[in-house]
């Protein structure tokens, strides 16, 4: 009996310490205390302001001129989409194309609550699966966090198309390999904005250097009551939405 009491008095001793505590987290570490270290140098994010976006879809047409998109309407860097929720909460979802003639009904249609466009693209993820499931490592992420696919090393299986959770991936018809959003890295690196970012006539889309405090995109955070999409499934997207409507998905 004395034996047991010694034993139990020893065993609560090291649990109050915290000495066994500490050794079951070492070997099951908690999702909050595993999360990385901050990152140093350039990061770059990319904004929207959903309210800004007025469907024009020039963005999308720089996209194809300057990435060379085949212009086939379903193959897509970037796109807008169109929401448009009634009254009695439906909500009707539709992908706008360049070119596409205006819809005056949301001024005549009284069944109409609100109308409203989403612009959407690779959403640059800090924890892609893209990159994970790829076999050849073709699909990659840069220092800067931009995901990057090397055609000259993808064999076109799709693993990472299918693993996008957000359908920001495609396979080219003439190379037949992967092709996504790249924040238009060749300008970029440049110095330059993203081609989509240049031409967007309201400013709906921002670009910069998360790490950097006088960043547009650092500025943009600041600002705006900030959402991003999907982010239960622990992404960490890198593509930012201000005034984003609860029906987006």
């Amino acid at each position: 009996m004395n034996g047991r009491r010694s034993f139990l008095r020893g065993f609560f001793a090291v649990l109050l310490s915290g000495g066994a505590i500490e050794g079951v987290m070492k070997l099951f570490p908690s999702k909050a205390l595993a999360k990385e270290a901050a990152r140093t140098g350039k990061w770059y994010g990319y904004g929207v302001s959903v309210d800004k976006c007025i469907g024009c879809a020039r963005c999308m047409d720089a996209c194809k001129n300057e990435n060379n998109v085949p212009r086939e309407p379903f193959f897509v860097r970037t796109w807008v989409e169109r929401y448009i929720t009634r009254k009695n909460g439906q909500t009707i979802v539709k992908a706008i194309a360049p070119g596409d003639e205006a819809t005056p009904e949301a001024a005549s249609d009284r069944t109409i609550l609100r109308s409203y466009f989403v612009p959407k693209l690779c959403n640059q993820c800090a924890n892609p699966p893209c990159v994970q499931v790829c076999p050849v490592g073709a699909t990659f992420q840069t220092g800067d966090g931009v995901v990057l696919v090397n055609e000259k090393t993808c064999i076109g299986c799709r693993y990472c198309i299918q693993a996008c959770p957000y359908g920001a991936r495609y396979l080219h018809p003439k190379t037949h390999t992967a092709d996504k959003c790249t924040f238009c890295y060749h300008r970029i690196s440049q110095g330059q904005l993203p081609a989509c970012v240049e031409v967007c006539p309201t400013q709906a889309r921002i670009f910069g250097d998360l790490n950097a405090a006088a960043s547009p995109m650092s500025r943009f955070l600041r600002m705006n009551k900030i959402h991003t999409l999907k982010p239960g499934l622990n992404t960490e997207p890198k593509a930012f939405y201000a005034n984003l409507d609860g029906e987006v998905r």
